[in-house]
Order: structure tokens, then sequence, then C-alpha cells
């Protein structure tokens, strides 16, 4: 009997026992694309298929994928749909040990381990969406420590506005020798580029937007990987990330990306060093009297010295002062505090490098060490 004709005589199966050290590492990393309030209930479950000697777990949102499989005894082959936040919570209390996972009738699924038994009520595999395909052309190979440094640079910087639809995401641009992310929320830019990577397969340069979520998570399974590259592909609405045994897979943001290379500024010829820690330190100190809707904190740079402060009719005011060297004209300057704090936690350098035109024009800030990665986050001025 054909399998459709078992599964339409309700009599689907399934049955496997396996790790649940390994189980639970694998529902970890599926956690953040799991639908937690949705108005289609399938998408709040796991597709389970078991095969060979694996099972395959997917979760979506239909925006977002992510497939995953760990090794697992077969006893029968088949799949079923399970409530990925019940199961999850549920395995998390179980001992250490084998779990057995069975598929029974009405989409009901038993789970045993040690003394426990519980049942969950399933849905039909059939309402589960089915998902794009990796394609077999145009598979470009990304080291998994750029890609990871790249998003650390460039994520907080990504709108969260929905009606900001292109700025929902970074600009990834592949060349035949470097890779560039950026990302703008339209106050704020990070510009971040890796010369002398090699890609092939790429002439001229490949533009994606990839969207904040898939770039959250392509960020968690980074950290979480011994992988030393990850598989992109893309077709014409799907991008997919293969890092490991999980693949990714993300609807495109369609649109046009604004001009980045027009913001990025020529002549900001008012430069100064400061260490990045005292920068921070500083900042947050005047930030607590800042007004709290804008953190606007003013900073005035004089001969050999910054002068950072802020002031609100509730809190009161605060002023810091940092040493440097600067011979020039004397510039004063407003700026979202969270903003610049956001760049100091990224930059990762020791000093890093304030450059100024005037009190009207956008500052740059930038790592002053040159270290592999060009980096680049110009922050628009506020009045004060």
């Amino acid at each position: 009997m054909p399998v459709e004709t078992l599964a339409a005589t309700g009599a689907a199966t399934m049955e496997i026992t396996l790790s649940k050290f390994e189980l639970l590492k694998e529902l970890t990393a599926t956690q953040g694309v799991v639908e937690r309030k949705t108005t289609i209930p399938i998408l709040s479950n796991y597709l389970f298929e078991a095969a060979g000697d694996t099972l395959s777990l997917t979760a979506t949102d239909l925006d977002l994928s992510l497939r995953t499989s760990c090794a697992a005894k077969v006893k029968k082959e088949g799949s079923c749909t399970i409530p990925a936040r019940k199961l999850y919570d549920y395995v998390k209390l179980l001992p250490d040990g084998d779990i057995s996972i069975k598929l029974l009738e009405n989409h009901w699924i038993q789970i045993r381990c040690g003394r426990s038994n519980t049942k969950m009520v399933g849905m039909a595999r059939a309402n589960f969406p089915t998902l794009p395909v990796f394609p077999t052309a145009g598979v470009i190979s990304i080291p998994a420590k750029v890609l990871r440094a790249m998003i650390g640079r460039t994520i907080f910087a990504i709108a969260n506005e929905e009606s900001r639809y292109t700025l929902n995401g970074a600009l990834m641009v592949l060349k035949p020798e470097s890779i560039t992310m950026v990302a703008t929320d339209g106050h704020r830019l990070a510009h971040v580029e890796r010369p002398g990577e090699k890609f092939e397969g790429i002439s001229g340069e490949l533009k994606t937007l990839v969207p904040k979520k898939a770039m959250n998570e392509l960020r968690i399974l980074l950290d979480a990987t011994d992988a030393e590259h990850i598989e992109f592909a893309k077709d014409e609405s799907t991008l997919f990330f293969r890092i490991g045994q999980r693949l990714l897979t993300s609807r495109q943001l369609t649109g046009q990306f604004p001009n980045y290379e027009a913001v990025l500024p020529k002549d900001n010829n008012k430069s100064i060093t400061v260490r990045r820690s005292e920068f921070s330190s500083a900042i947050q100190r005047v930030a607590q009297f800042a007004d709290e809707r804008s953190g606007a904190i003013k900073m005035r740079l004089e001969k050999n010295e910054l002068k950072i402060s802020s002031s609100s009719t509730e809190t009161g005011e605060s002023e810091d002062s940092l040493e440097t060297t600067y011979d020039g004209d004397l510039v004063t300057m407003g700026f979202n505090s969270a903003y610049l704090l956001d760049f100091l936690k990224a930059a990762g350098a020791d000093q890093v490098r304030l450059e100024f035109k005037d009190s009207q024009s956008a500052g740059q800030l930038r790592p002053e060490e040159s270290e592999d990665y060009k980096y680049r986050y110009i922050v628009m001025p506020m009045r004060i």
C-alpha cells in the first residue's frame, strides 16, 4: 500500500528513539523561528520527518524557516507535527537519556523517557507548508567567521519601523574579492567591508537585502557552529544559508536600498582619537541626564579636549571630558547617545577615531587600528 494511501486511511506511522541531548540541541536552535502568536495554528508546530537513521525537524513562520536534523534510531519511517513550544518546554524537563517518540492515531504523539509517559496533540502533516528547496546552482561559500563579524557590526543600525520596508534589512554586497554589509535606519549608517576574500562564481557584484529577523537567526546559528564556511544561495524569492546540517531560508526583501554611497562623508577634516572604553563610560554617565525621549548629548571639541555634556529640566545636568590631541577650530555637535554606544560596543578596537566637519554635518566614527575590516559608522547630528 503506498504511503499516501496509508496516510489517508489514518495509518500514518513514525516511531523513533533518540538522545535527549541531541534533540534538545536542535529544538533550542529553532526556537527563534517558531511562530509564537499566529492565526495559522500549524505554524506553532514542528514538522518531524524520520528516515534512514536521521530525524529532520523543520520550523517556519512563512517568512523564515529553519530545517535541521539529528541522529535517531528509526523503527518506523514517517512524519508528524508536534506543538513546538510545548515540546521544547517538556523535553528540557526530562532526565538525560533516550527519548522515544511514536505517532498514534488522530495525530496524537506519544513521548516516553525513563518513567515519564506523555501524549501530545499534534496536527495533520498535510497542513504543514511546503518549503523552498536549496538551489543546485549559484551556491557561494562565505567564511562563517567573516559573516558573523559583519552582522555584529551592522545589525543594530537596521530600522525597526515596519513602514520603512527596504530599511528592515542589511544590504550584503559580494564581489569577486570582497564582501560588504551596510545597514541604516535613516538616522545612522553602519558600513563594513572585508577586502581580500575570494568568492568563486561571482562576476561584477551580487547585491542581497537580508531581513533583520534572518540576520538575528544567522548570528545565533553562526555562534553555535564549528563550520568554517557556510553556503549561500538565492532564487527569485528566497535566500538560503546552509550552516553545517542546518538550513535557514528567508523570504527576500524587495525594493531599492538607499544610495548609501551618497551619504558617506567626504570632507570630515576635524578628527581626534580617543580610548573606546573611556569614551563609552563618559557617554553612559552623561546620558543619565539626557532628555529621555531623544537621548541627546552635546559634544564640544576644544584644544586638546573633548567635552561631553547633557541637561534636562527633569533630572539635572552632567559633563565629562576626555584628553585628546586636537588643535583645530572649536566644533559643537549633538548626537543620540544610544547610537554612539551601539557603535562603541561593536567596534572592538581599543582606540576609535571621530571625524567631524561642522555642527550640521554627519559625524563619522571608525576603529583606529587598521583591522581586517574597513568599518565606518555615520551618525546624523541632532539640534541641541
